[in-house]
């Protein structure tokens, strides 16, 4: 795990990361911050030292601190008393919840994709293509960072910007679970060609049978995760 507590570790996790200004409001913090959860550069169990955050954002500690109460209320992070502030660890049922609501979300997204701009899926398109490239270049990383733009254009589709904001509260929690899946290789690799299905279906206008390989594909995903963190759990005990 990464130490937080170094000024340059600090520096090098905000690299070229947008820094809010002292006139940026907590929600826009927070917003920097989740996404460097969904980024998954943040693991969970890191410590979040706040002199060393507020400085590396450039924004005072109170602006900090309103977003990490915000982050707190999203079950992102959590306060442990004098500890400080640490990304959340997910459980096992966390994982059942999370995958039950992006089910109920990007299902019905994906079904009504016919209604909107192609832009959308155009958008997912290259999410697919990023994910692929990344792949090519070892970086397993990344594509899970592209796969989170995935299944954000696919939610985008509905468009609904409350879906699309409750949507990246969830998926910087999903991104927390993906950390137990190590190595990354074998658990992202057998999606890539899934999400190349479904995107080809979108653009087909066959959006039943995208939704049906997206249910499917959500129903493997959420197993592999659970089996995994029951196993960890075990394992712990």
């Amino acid at each position: 795990m990464t130490d937080l507590t170094s000024p340059d570790a600090v520096a090098a996790l905000f690299s070229g990361s947008s820094k809010p200004t002292f006139a940026t409001t907590g929600e826009r913090v927070a917003d920097v911050l989740r996404n460097l959860l969904i980024e998954g550069r943040l693991e969970p169990g890191s410590h979040l030292p706040e002199e060393a955050f507020a400085h590396g954002l450039n924004v005072s500690r109170n602006t900090l601190r309103e977003a990490l109460r915000l982050l707190a209320h999203e079950g992102l992070v959590v306060h442990e008393v004098n500890r400080g502030i640490f990304v959340r660890r997910l459980t096992a049922e966390d994982i059942i919840s999370i995958y039950q609501v992006r089910e109920f979300i990007e299902v019905a997204a994906v079904r009504s994709a016919s209604t909107h701009s192609p832009a959308g899926i155009s958008r997912a398109r290259l999410a697919v293509t990023q994910a692929l490239e990344a792949a090519e270049a070892g970086d397993w990383n990344g594509v899970g960072t592209a796969n989170m733009r995935f299944h954000n254009a696919l939610v985008a589709l509905a468009g609904n910007e409350r879906i699309n904001a409750m949507t990246r509260q969830t998926l910087a929690e999903l991104r927390l679970a993906f950390h137990v899946m190590q190595p990354l290789k074998p658990f992202h690799e057998p999606y890539l060609p899934v999400n190349q299905i479904i995107c080809r279906l979108l653009e087909d206008g066959r959006t039943d049978e995208a939704a049906d390989h997206l249910t499917s594909y959500l129903h493997t995903a959420r197993d592999q995760l659970v089996d995994a963190y029951r196993a960890r759990a075990g394992h712990d005990v």
